[in-house]
């Protein structure tokens, strides 16, 4: 139990240690970057999150012992470096979304040519297995790659619109995968190892970010969140469909909200107040409420995605995302109602 309890321990103590520091002196020297129209949070709050967040986490699986540094491990710290270092310029100097999603689709070719692949999908429906080794399979799993972290990454980067919410929901998600990975038909446990150095480096980083935040995970954080969880879920497994449900709800309201600005043929990458936290707080709920919330809504999903095998993950995927956008919809519509007797 030491060789995951340390981990989590020395993780969380370190990010909440460099989040006192970063706070000392990012004060002195006015690190603040630009206010952005995606996010609510107070302006002058420090965007220093993300940058802790990913060197704690690359810090400490470098001195972790128990952990051999595989070629796709390597990938994923330098991969999330560089996107960190991205989400930094986006923080200070807005890039242009054309540029933003170039560098998440090279981010998400450059993990797949390092190694990190999917070379087999489960049909959670009947459990037939497809194999992408070979031949047009492996077009199909750079494919599948690309797809799923960029979804990831802007699902992550959408939801962090309100203190707390991008960090917690990430806690959920990593602690699930953490689980997972112990279970004895996947049994991977160095994969549970960075799956809980991520959660205590999340957990660290929400202290400080829940209403009222002291500090923000700014672009760079929120990347690195949603680059993680989507890497973690390839490792462990190719257990993509787990991660599906278990991030429902940011992944639902991404997709909900690119359908409307579709619809209403607006640029999809233009901030808008369409997001299901944004809708709660017209309807007067608060950011602690919205974020409680989400977060328990997120723990029973990730309790259904553990114990799939009682209803199958086809059916479970399919009734989750049904449930979600049924409750988008539901609130999309009050909001609506109530801004128009306004």
């Amino acid at each position: 139990m030491n060789k995951f309890l340390m981990p989590f321990i020395i993780s969380f103590l370190a990010t909440i240690f460099f989040s006192f520091a970063g706070i000392y002196f990012g004060k002195k020297i006015k690190w603040r970057g630009r206010n952005s129209l995606r996010h609510i949070h107070r302006k002058g709050v420090l965007r220093i999150g993300g940058i802790i967040m990913v060197l704690v986490f690359n810090g400490t699986i470098l001195l972790n012992n128990d952990l051999v540094i595989t070629p796709g491990l390597l990938g994923m710290m330098i991969v999330s470096i560089l996107l960190m270092l991205v989400g930094i310029w986006d923080d200070f100097q807005e890039m242009f979304w054309q540029a933003q999603l170039l560098c998440q689709v090279s981010a998400a070719v450059l993990v797949f040519i390092i190694g990190i692949r999917v070379y087999f999908v489960t049909n959670p429906f009947t459990g037939g297995i497809i194999h992408l080794n070979a031949g047009v399979g492996v077009i199909f799993s750079m494919l599948l790659v690309i797809i799923w972290i960029t979804l990831m990454i802007n699902s992550m980067n959408w939801l962090d619109g309100i203190d707390g919410l991008s960090g917690g929901v990430t806690f959920i998600g990593v602690l699930t995968i953490f689980a997972l990975s112990l279970k004895p038909e996947v049994n991977q446990p160095p994969m549970a190892i960075i799956a809980i150095i991520l959660a205590g480096t999340a957990l660290g980083f929400l202290i400080f970010n829940f209403n009222p935040s002291k500090i923000l995970a700014g672009t760079s954080g929120s990347m690195f969140m949603g680059f993680s969880l989507a890497v973690l879920a390839i490792f462990a497994g190719t257990k993509i469909a787990t991660a599906l449900l278990v991030m429902a709800v940011p992944i639902a309201d991404f997709l909900w909200v690119l359908f409307e600005r579709i619809k209403k043929k607006k640029s999809i990458f233009q901030p808008d107040k369409n997001h299901l936290h944004y809708r709660l707080l017209a309807l007067g709920w608060s950011q602690k409420k919205i974020a409680v919330f989400l977060y328990a809504i997120t723990l029973i999903l990730a309790v259904i995605s553990l114990n799939t095998k009682f209803i199958g993950k086809g059916v479970a995927i399919s009734a989750s995302f049904l449930i979600v956008i049924l409750f988008l919809a539901f609130v999309s519509q009050k909001s609506k109602k109530l801004d128009a007797e306004l």
